[in-house]
């Protein structure tokens, strides 16, 4: 079986280093991207099955727009101060689940939910 592929898609360069390095113990494939515009050709080029997308720096409906253009991806949001309003929306949106960025087992659970670390190496 192919390996979960995850992008992270987080502009802050702390955060995304300590989030990719948290996730490769997790799944066999983390690619971080500083700039979620990157995400598309990212996710076309490795064929990604997993985004973690930072709230902070995204939109809604840049999630959704994502979602909607690839049905298959599966797509975890990250904020560090997410309400009630926030998570809510990001759900709606399609999201799988809003985490803080530091809750590398709710993020890893999110996607174990969906079915796809079934696929990867490690959980």
């Amino acid at each position: 079986m192919k390996p979960v592929t995850v992008v992270v898609a987080v502009p802050d360069p702390i955060t995304c280093e300590s989030l990719t390095a948290s996730l490769r113990s997790h799944f066999r494939v983390v690619l971080p991207i500083a700039e979620f515009v990157e995400t598309r050709a990212t996710i076309l080029k490795h064929r990604a099955d997993v985004v973690v997308a930072d709230l902070e720096s995204t939109s809604v409906g840049e999630i959704a727009g994502l979602l909607q253009e690839f049905p298959a991806l599966s797509l975890v949001c990250i904020h560090r101060l997410a309400d009630d309003r926030l998570w809510s929306a990001a759900l709606a949106a399609g999201a799988l689940d809003c985490c803080h960025p530091s809750d590398i087992r709710s993020i890893v659970m999110a996607v174990s939910r969906q079915g796809r670390i079934a696929q990867g190496h490690a959980a």
